[in-house]
């Protein structure tokens, strides 16, 4: 079923703006949602930015005179599809179908008190249509059952004025998936045997009549498709034509493939093993790596996750995604940081020993650094100066 359900109107624009689904089909491979999974480059990416962005811890806010105050969570952020769903797997779900398809579909099968959502159960793509009537959106098709709006759960990705669902990374680099999975397709079958590249076979020893090459043809044909030992005499040759130039195109174009999906998925290819050209950027440490895909990468992807889950809080409670967990430090990098902050005034040390997932410091502990290190320095005294110069 498709993920369009469109009526004649003026000014309709969707077929311009998302392909249709014939053509998403190279060579004999159709390129859907699932079946893009088996390019290699395509998993990597959707399951590198869907891990991400659902681990990153889900805060709760609200603003008391001026100053950010953390609030509890309400239950539709700690469990949206109720007992069986958690956040965490209800994140990597929506995610991954916003990263492939542009759009993620839940029913809401309950409310709080305030009328927002309190369960959302999500459903596959493949079972909704979402119905357009003179322009407006005017239902969603799910199943074969039609639902209001209001009903629906609908998060959008990559989207286009005008145009009520986002737009499909899948479906724009079909053509470079298909590709990659004609090229995978045509190399299992001629390394199963089901399938071998233009070839000449020749006999050395006498001249062939039409109908004697035709035989020995079809026998040869009936051999290598069953996978059979074809059995011949000293007198014939077989000599198998672009053999290694169909290899290295394989290799080339499979090459090109994983590099260009990435482009499509928006995930540097360095970070899902892709060859990568000599001239690409180096990082000086890894925290300046993962800072460099928060902020040009995933960073527009977390905002617009923070937008839509703030419409399942009252306001002016919001919600923030905790990109810190992202960029996670080494122990000595780390360590200088809260050092710096401590000593700048920013942090306290109480708020550091939380950070670092420990109790603030007892009075012993406390006595036991004076014991080590000495007393802690004292303000000194104020003075005041006297127009001598002297002091009082």
């Amino acid at each position: 079923m498709s993920l369009f359900h469109r009526r004649a109107y003026p000014g309709q624009t969707a077929a311009e703006l998302i392909p249709r689904r014939p053509e998403t089909r190279t060579g004999t491979v159709s390129v859907t949602n699932e079946t893009a999974l088996r390019h290699s480059a395509v998993w990597a990416c959707l399951r590198l930015r869907a891990n991400l962005v659902s681990t990153l811890p889900i805060d709760v806010y609200r603003r008391v005179l001026g100053a950010q105050i953390e609030v509890p969570k309400p239950p539709v952020l700690v469990s949206p599809g109720g007992e069986r769903v958690g956040m965490l797997e209800w994140m990597y779900s929506t995610q991954f179908d916003l990263d492939r398809a542009g759009n993620t579909f839940g029913l809401i099968t309950a409310r709080d008190g305030l009328g927002l959502p309190s369960r959302i159960d999500l459903v596959p793509l493949a079972e909704v249509s979402v119905i357009i009537r003179k322009g407006e959106l005017a239902a969603y098709r799910i199943a074969g059952t039609e639902y209001d709006p209001g009903e629906v759960w609908h998060e959008r990705q990559y989207t286009v004025a005008g145009l009520h669902v986002g737009l499909s990374p899948v479906a724009y680099a079909a053509w470079a998936i298909g590709e990659y999975l004609s090229i995978q397709e045509f190399a299992l079958d001629w390394f199963g045997g089901g399938a071998i590249p233009a070839a000449h076979l020749k006999n050395t020893e006498q001249i062939l009549t039409p109908e004697k090459s035709d035989a020995i043809k079809k026998r040869f044909k009936a051999s290598v498709a069953n996978g059979d030992v074809f059995v011949t005499g000293s007198d014939w040759e077989y000599q198998m034509l672009q053999a290694e130039t169909a290899g290295s195109a394989w290799i080339e174009a499979k090459q090109f493939g994983v590099a260009d999906v990435a482009r499509f998925f928006d995930c540097p290819g360095d970070l899902i093993d892709a060859v990568v050209s000599s001239k690409s950027i180096t990082y000086a440490s890894i925290t300046q790596r993962h800072l460099d895909f928060l902020v040009m990468h995933l960073g527009p992807t977390v905002t617009r996750r923070e937008d839509a889950l703030n419409r399942l809080t009252p306001r002016p409670r919001y919600v923030k995604l905790n990109t810190d967990a992202l960029l996670r430090m080494d122990p000595q990098t780390r360590a200088a940081v809260l050092r710096t902050q401590i000593e700048s005034r920013t942090l306290a040390p109480s708020e550091a020993r939380e950070l670092e997932n420990r109790p603030p410091f007892t009075e012993a502990q406390l006595a036991e650094f004076d014991r080590l290190f000495g007393q802690p320095n004292k303000q000194p005294a104020a003075t005041t100066a006297t127009p001598s110069g002297g002091s009082l």
